[in-house]
């Protein structure tokens, strides 16, 4: 029976999907979060930008009054909605998202919500195109990295961080099934057996392993 590493522990009815294929799972957290404690000027902001949950997270934990956001992945977007937030746009990634501004909304200003591990792909967009932003910083990735004795068919990888914590102490010597190209990019550094998912979701991700390692 094939066996995959998670590098994120998943939810009761995304290892199912697994199991139920006759896959072997593994998991661990590859990444810890950490909400940091900021204060804006102002708690009306008109046009958010989301790249992560995690942003979103933080932020639903401020009564901050937010008008429009412009979102970074489905998941993203769905949580900023299950939170009563109302989505102008959303991408696959964050240059997707940018290059949209910059098209449909050059006018507007923007306030980005990110992480310390953010890339740097939309601010250089923005600024680029002299579209004014303001930047907080709400949430902390720290790495969590951990030595495997034993190989795996595939690894499932959903952040770039994810890579590079994974990587600090294994080498990358199997499949990576990859959520979106960000991390897939990462993860060339280590390898060239990647597989990215069709849409940038964890249940994506798993579509793509059981479709290459179900009959294996």
């Amino acid at each position: 029976m094939p066996t995959v590493l998670s590098t994120k522990k998943l939810a009761l009815n995304q290892k199912e999907l697994l199991l139920n294929s006759r896959i072997g799972l593994v998991e661990y957290d590859a990444i810890t979060i950490k909400f940091i404690d900021f204060k804006l000027e102002k708690d009306k902001i008109q046009n958010a930008i989301f790249t992560s949950k995690n942003a979103v997270k933080a932020i639903e934990r401020k009564e901050i009054e937010i008008e429009n956001c412009f979102c970074v992945g489905e998941k993203t977007a769905a949580i900023a909605e299950a939170y009563g937030l109302k989505i102008s746009t959303k991408a696959n990634n964050a240059r997707e998202l940018a290059l949209q501004i910059v098209k449909e909304h050059s006018e507007k200003e923007f306030h980005f919500f990110s992480g310390n591990k953010r890339r740097e792909e939309l601010p250089e967009i923005l600024k680029e195109n002299n579209i004014k932003y303001n930047e907080t910083r709400v949430y902390e990735t720290s790495l969590n990295p951990k030595k495997f004795q034993s190989e795996f068919d595939g690894i499932l990888f959903f952040s770039p961080s994810g890579v590079k914590s994974f990587t600090e102490k294994n080498p990358l010597n199997t499949t990576a099934f990859c959520i979106g190209e960000t991390t897939a990019s990462e993860a060339r550094k280590h390898t060239d057996k990647i597989i990215i998912a069709s849409k940038p979701t964890i249940e994506n991700v798993i579509t793509r392993v059981v479709s290459e390692l179900k009959n294996k």
